[in-house]
């Protein structure tokens, strides 16, 4: 395409992309925070099928890392009544939980006396 072409088609395609996600926030199936897009199919599924799921829309499990992102998975949990997994997982050491890479969590929002393992953390 000549160099003129170009803002043309990505004009185009930032409009059908801005159609798109308008469809999709109709649905409650995305909400966004910090400039990610957080989704969701609204269906139950297992730990392991989410991360699949996940995977498979080309991203992966939410991970809250602020309280911007934390709001935006709670927008699910409030929408569809009830819990959401989150790429969170216990560590080595029982008691301290970590990201689903190892890695350390910068932040965290458990209720009081929690994260228990009992499903309401």
């Amino acid at each position: 395409l000549p160099a003129s072409e170009y803002g043309d088609v990505i004009h185009q395609l930032e409009h059908r992309i801005s159609r798109l996600e308008g469809v999709l926030r109709l649905s409650k199936m995305i909400t966004e925070s910090g400039g990610k897009i957080f989704a969701s199919n609204g269906k139950s599924a297992d730990f392991d099928a989410t991360v699949e799921k996940c995977k498979e829309a080309g991203g992966s499990i939410a991970t809250p890392r602020n309280p911007g992102e934390n709001d935006a998975i709670l927008y699910f949990v409030k929408y569809f009544n009830t819990y959401a997994y989150l790429g969170i997982k216990q560590s080595l050491i029982p008691g301290i939980f970590q990201q689903q890479d190892g890695a350390q969590l910068s932040y965290t929002n458990w209720y009081s006396n929690e994260p228990s393992g009992k499903g309401e953390e």
